[in-house]
């Protein structure tokens, strides 16, 4: 997976030298609305799930491939989990991750865009409230959403993301996240 990073980033280097009129960076920054999706016990035990707002900001560039497609990587900070309750105690579950989205960006009209991508997320904190399980170090999700540029560099962004893989081996749980970004590009 680290080869796969790496050769990822070598490339958007190279375009991004070579077609520089073609490439623009940017930052983004904005509120997530996570919960987290599946079964309805926690080890063993019986919880009733709540979501929890959190944040993520982080790194964008775009690739502008042709007139109306573009390929958009990320690299972000994000924060997601669930708060839990249960018969016996009430607990959060936020767990932090560095995010990879690539979004497959078409454009349907000059300043709307609709995004498209898988993402790849590695765990970097667990701010757990209880000693139930430990969480997996890798997530892996579908998004998608909308985008809107707004006036020169800003743009808004709605994005809704699904969980594939499960947040621990002991639960059958997986992130969802719903998040609202603004950014801007250089």
């Amino acid at each position: 997976m680290k080869k796969i990073l790496l050769a990822a980033v070598l490339f958007i280097a190279t375009t991004a030298t070579i077609q520089a009129q073609f490439v623009q960076i940017g930052v983004k920054a904005g509120v997530n609305f996570a919960n987290q999706t599946g079964g309805s016990s926690f080890d063993g035990i019986s919880v009733d799930k709540k979501g929890i707002t959190s944040y993520h900001g982080g790194l964008v560039a775009e690739l502008k491939l042709l007139e109306k497609f573009s390929i958009q990587p990320e690299l972000l900070y994000t924060t997601q989990g669930a708060e839990y309750k249960s018969a016996v105690q009430d607990f959060k579950n936020e767990l932090g991750y560095i995010a990879i989205p690539v979004m497959a960006k078409i454009y349907m009209t000059k300043s709307l865009s609709l995004e498209l991508g898988p993402q790849a997320s590695f765990l970097v904190s667990n701010k757990k409230e209880f000693d139930a399980a430990d969480p997996k170090t890798f997530d892996f999700s579908l998004n998608a959403g909308l985008g809107l540029k707004v006036v020169g560099g800003l743009f808004v962004q709605a994005r809704y993301g699904i969980g594939l893989t499960e947040v621990s081996k002991e639960a059958d749980f997986k992130n969802s996240v719903f998040q609202l970004s603004a950014g801007y590009m250089f």
